[in-house]
């Protein structure tokens, strides 16, 4: 087996011959309706993103807002609060630690607060450190295929809370996922009954991409198999597969014994159950070796044929293990205790691979291939340089197609069906995320379900076009076709709301016709002293009749490249402000901006020289305001957050921002993140 066959699908799992000292991997952590309870599975939560893990939650146990609290004889708050609680948790470890947390929040459909659920991240700004996906009950789909109301269940007592039309509750999810992707939709009752531990406990939730259903304290141990290095005289090298499947069941399973856990409770709970999850990436690429075209009849057979001949072989090797090691040790409770001992629960997933697929060079999961070929620029004196698949590249060359104009087009269009110049057969087998249709998509997702012991990690996309009904569409056929969960995205619906941040079109246009007031030759105003990660810097605020009208900044010597930078901001700020630019509008632009070096200095964090501007902002009208009035303003602003205008870079890069920011090439989404098929950025959220 060559060292790209099988990656685990874990930074630190990727060297096999060194001792794992820690597991970096996913978890699900229960939250029962207590203050300690919460409070511990916060602990727990810090311990996992300090150790470079994602967490995944139910919040459905947690009792509906204004519920009683009899203890205190107030109300509660309700499940949403709490999300926005644990958001603000893992903000925090991530701005001390080297890599940003990812969590899982679900709500079972039958939760009183589903509805304040389904929207609590209607704006890009909200809970960026979740993805959100809600648990569908049979009950639910009943309801709605009769168009009838389905109860809402107090968790507090089991007790029916109300009733809620099961078509509206469905629209409404329907409605934001076409909005902005979220939330998706785990099919939960089904999950549970594919739970190879139901004695033990029942499943409520998931990781942070939905692939891997756990108990609570369980973990992710997922690996997956190149299938591109399985090509064997026009088919798959089967007897290469099954040697493979065998040795990465062996070395998943050794994993279990030989890491550290971040908590104790997550290393009984693993090694009780010793769950893995094989699974595949290169599946792209496999189907272009074998000239099939993603998405047809025949690539579906062989999804169909692939993923039952990795199950089989998996739970063979899983059998072997355990005659020579025993069984898990809860296998007694399990679906297998009158059968054959094995040594897993679960042997199979899949995941999204996006980063070791750039590492093996393979693509992602199942997913299609995103385009073919990818322009470079600032290469070689900025030049621009392209990116080929290397096998349509070598097919080009070859047919006696290639020239550098046509790979220009290839980049501008993302596909290659309407491109006459390529031979018909080229173009029906190299297929891109472009030429999926979303029913394909879930036809795709289903096959391989069939024979995976846990879900199928798979974005739905489409294009921005599409439309409610289409998004439904595909939510009612992954349920009939055997799906555990679906998740979608159309393409553009971020970038939609972040150029709707100023809700009413008149001020839009008002402010985009704006022009400039005269400077008046003499002004008056206040400098301020900021402490940033580059140095100190100066930033004076100058005033003419009409209030605010420019800002300086100074920060070490002239001519740096942080020095012009904050030049420039001062530069633009000042022209806002002459145009009659809200200066609310400019702090919230800036202020939460991040760089390498943010810094604590008095009153807080300085996050990078735009957030240390938007302070000095902040500084100078607290000068200018009565101290009653600027409390008033903060009092309002805490009352209705919904009234300010937010928005950061933070916000962008992970939602909305089409280039990366390390190299500037486009960004693609997938599974609630965004990845950069250049250099390997991602960023989930």
């Amino acid at each position: 087996m060559s060292s790209l066959d099988f990656l685990p699908n874990s930074p630190t799992l990727m060297n096999a011959g060194r001792h794992l000292q820690q597991l970096s991997a996913c978890f699900v952590l229960p939250i029962y309706d207590s203050m300690d309870s919460i409070f511990e599975t916060l602990k727990n939560t810090a311990l996992i993103h300090k150790s470079g893990g994602g967490t995944g939650f139910s919040f459905s146990r947690l009792r509906p807002s204004k519920d009683i609290v009899k203890t205190t004889f107030g109300v509660s708050s309700g499940p949403v609060s709490f999300m926005q609680v644990f958001n603000s948790a893992t903000e925090a470890i991530k701005q001390g630690g080297t890599r940003r947390g990812a969590n899982m929040g679900m709500l079972r459909v039958d939760h009183p607060d589903i509805l304040e659920f389904i929207v609590c991240k209607d704006k890009n700004d909200s809970l960026n450190n979740f993805n959100i996906s809600v648990a569908i009950t049979k009950e639910f789909m009943d309801a709605l295929e009769n168009n009838e109301d389905y109860n809402l269940y107090n968790p507090r007592n089991g007790k029916v809370a109300g009733k809620l039309n099961a078509k509206a509750v469905f629209d409404k999810i329907i409605d934001q996922a076409w909005k902005n992707g979220e939330p998706g939709i785990v099919f939960i009752d089904r999950m549970n009954d594919k739970n190879p531990t139901p004695e033990v406990c029942a499943i409520e939730s998931t990781n942070p991409c939905g692939e891997q259903p756990l108990l609570p304290y369980e973990s992710c141990n997922l690996g997956s198999i190149n299938l591109g290095h399985f090509v064997k005289d026009s088919d798959v090298d089967w007897k290469k597969l099954e040697k493979t499947v065998k040795t990465a069941v062996h070395f998943l399973d050794n994993v279990i014994d030989m890491n550290n856990y971040p908590i104790k409770k997550i290393g009984e709970v693993t090694r009780s159950n010793r769950k893995i999850g094989l699974g595949i990436m290169g599946w792209a690429d496999l189907l272009l070796f074998l000239k099939i075209s993603y998405g047809s009849e025949k690539s579906l057979a062989l999804a169909e044929k692939l993923m039952s001949f990795i199950q089989s072989k998996s739970r063979k090797a899983s059998e072997e293990l355990a005659a020579l090691r025993g069984a898990f040790p809860n296998f007694k409770k399990s679906i297998y205790a009158n059968g054959k001992q094995i040594r897993n629960a679960t042997t199979t997933t899949i995941a999204p691979t996006g980063t070791i697929g750039i590492i093996a060079s393979a693509s992602g999961g199942i997913e299609p291939l995103f385009a073919l070929v990818y322009k470079r620029s600032q290469c070689l004196d900025n030049e621009e340089m392209y990116e080929v698949n290397p096998y349509f590249e070598r097919l080009a060359k070859e047919k006696g197609f290639y020239s550098p104009k046509l790979m220009d087009k290839i980049a501008e269009k993302g596909s290659i069906r309407a491109i006459k110049e390529i031979p018909t057969e080229i173009r029906k087998i190299f297929v891109t995320s472009y030429d999926i249709t979303p029913e394909e998509h879930v036809k795709v997702q289903a096959a391989f379900q069939k024979f995976t012991d846990n879900a199928v990690s798979k974005t739905v996309n489409f294009s921005n076009s599409a439309t409610k009904e289409d998004v439904k569409k595909v939510y009612m056929l992954s349920y009939k076709m055997g799906c555990k969960g679906v998740t979608v995205y159309r393409d553009g619906s971020r970038d939609v709301q972040v150029l709707n941040l100023v809700n009413k079109k008149e001020e839009f246009v008002q402010i985009r016709e704006a022009k400039p007031r005269t400077r008046p030759i003499k002004t008056t105003g206040f400098t301020f002293l900021m402490y940033t990660g580059c140095g100190k810097m100066y930033v004076t605020v100058n005033e003419d009749d009409r209030g605010a009208c420019e800002v300086f900044t100074q920060l070490g010597k002239s001519g740096g490249c942080a020095s012009s930078q904050a030049e420039a901001v001062g530069r633009l700020i000042s022209l806002a402000l002459r145009s009659g630019i809200n200066q609310d509008l400019i702090i919230t632009q800036l202020k939460g901006i991040r760089c390498p070096s943010p810094i604590l200095a008095e009153g807080g964090a300085i996050l990078s020289c735009a957030d240390a501007v938007a302070k000095a902002l902040e500084a100078y009208n607290r000068e200018k305001m009565l101290p009653e009035l600027f409390e008033q303003k903060q009092s309002y602003e805490r009352q209705y957050p919904e009234k300010q205008y937010t928005s950061n870079l933070d916000t962008n890069l992970a939602g909305t921002c089409p280039q990366c920011p390390e190299c500037e090439e486009m960004l693609t989404f997938a599974e609630g993140c965004v990845v950069c098929r250049g250099c390997g950025y991602s960023r989930c959220f």
